[in-house]
Order: C-alpha cells, then structure tokens, then sequence
C-alpha cells in the first residue's frame, strides 16, 4: 500500500495544505510563539480570539508534531487522487470546521480555563481515518518476530503517536476529528456529494 505515485502529482489541495501548514508552523516556532497556539476556555469565552482560531488549525506547535503531521497529510494526498480535487476541498472543509466546532463544545463543557488543546490540522488528519479504515484496502501483510502487522499498521502507528503526542491536549482534538470523519462518512446532509469549484491551485503551485 502507498499514496500512489510519489509527489503531489494530481493532489494540489494537498499540497497547499501541506506547505500552509509547514511554513506556518516555522513563523510561529521562529517568534517562539509554538506553545501559545493551542485554543483554551479564554479564547473562546472570555477574549476571543480569530487569529488563533485559524492559527490551531494550520500550526503545530512541536518539531515532532509536525513530522508526524505531514508525512500523515502527504500520505491522505491518495483521497484527492480518488475523488478530486474539488470534492477533496470539502471533505477539508467539512473536517475543520466540524471537528473545530467539537472542540469548542468540549472546551465550553469543562468549563476547564487551564485547559488549552493542541494545536496543528488534528481535526483533518484524523478524520481522514475514517476513510482509510473503511475504504483503503490491505496490500501487504508482513510478519515479524512472531507478530502479525500489514503495510496500514504503519500509518497506524504514526496517527496513535500522534494522538498521544501531547496526551490529553492532542488526545480531545483528535477524538474531535474522527467524529467529523464519522458524519462525513454518514453522508450528513448529502456532504460527500458538494464540491468546492473554482479553485486555482494547479496554476497557484504548477501542477
């Protein structure tokens, strides 16, 4: 199993992504501000703000993180392969969004103000899971000392790492993501049949 041929061939919403997310992480790593990107109690109820709305979707807030993160977002290009460009733009959307708005549930029934979340596309990568559990076939099964792994077990592995990065503050956002990946899947309110049209990525990033 691979996410097809190697690169970003056919898969420019990926790699917008991919670089928004990588080059974001950086500035804000580089102003030290990394640690402050996760969203709290306060930055939703009591001073909200936008900035880091938008920032903890993009950002990671650790080296470790973003590795993890990319090669999992390089490696999910394969559903921009299978369904398109467009309709992949609003699986992102819908993933984000709902995912984010889970998260900003949890936050408000804690009522927690010295909970902060992590911060990074957790929301997307995990919804993505649905999908490869349910529709990437196994290619390869391997066995080593004695135990039993396929060629998913590694992508697997980098998602549980992952979601325990950062215990509890990674651990609720990607809950969050999977339940989007879950509706999505269910097909709420038609979701997998909208498209997001007119988006210039391939002359953007010459594909």
């Amino acid at each position: 199993m691979n996410g097809g041929p190697s690169g970003f061939n056919n898969a420019p919403v990926t790699k917008a992504f991919v670089v928004a997310s990588a080059v974001l992480t950086l500035l804000f790593g580089i102003r030290g501000m990394s640690k402050n990107l996760g969203l709290s109690y306060q930055d939703i109820f009591r001073w909200p703000r936008l900035w880091k709305l938008i920032a903890s979707v993009f950002a990671f807030s650790s080296t470790p993180e973003l590795m993890f993160g990319l090669y999992l977002l390089y490696y999910f290009r394969v559903f921009e392969r299978q369904i398109g460009s467009n309709k992949y733009s609003a699986f992102i959307l819908f993933s984000v969004i709902v995912s984010l708005l889970f998260e900003i549930l949890a936050l408000a029934l804690l009522r927690d103000p010295t909970a902060t979340l992590a911060s990074g596309p957790y929301g997307l990568i995990f919804a993505s899971f649905v999908p490869f559990y349910f529709d990437i076939p196994v290619s390869t099964r391997i066995r080593i000392y004695g135990a039993h792994f396929t060629d998913k077990t590694f992508i697997y592995l980098a998602g549980l790492q992952l979601f325990l990065s950062s215990w509890k503050r990674s651990i609720l956002p990607g809950i969050c993501g999977i339940l989007a990946g879950s509706l999505y899947r269910l097909n709420l309110f038609g979701i997998r049949k909208a498209k997001v049209t007119h988006l210039y990525f391939s002359t953007i990033f010459g594909q």
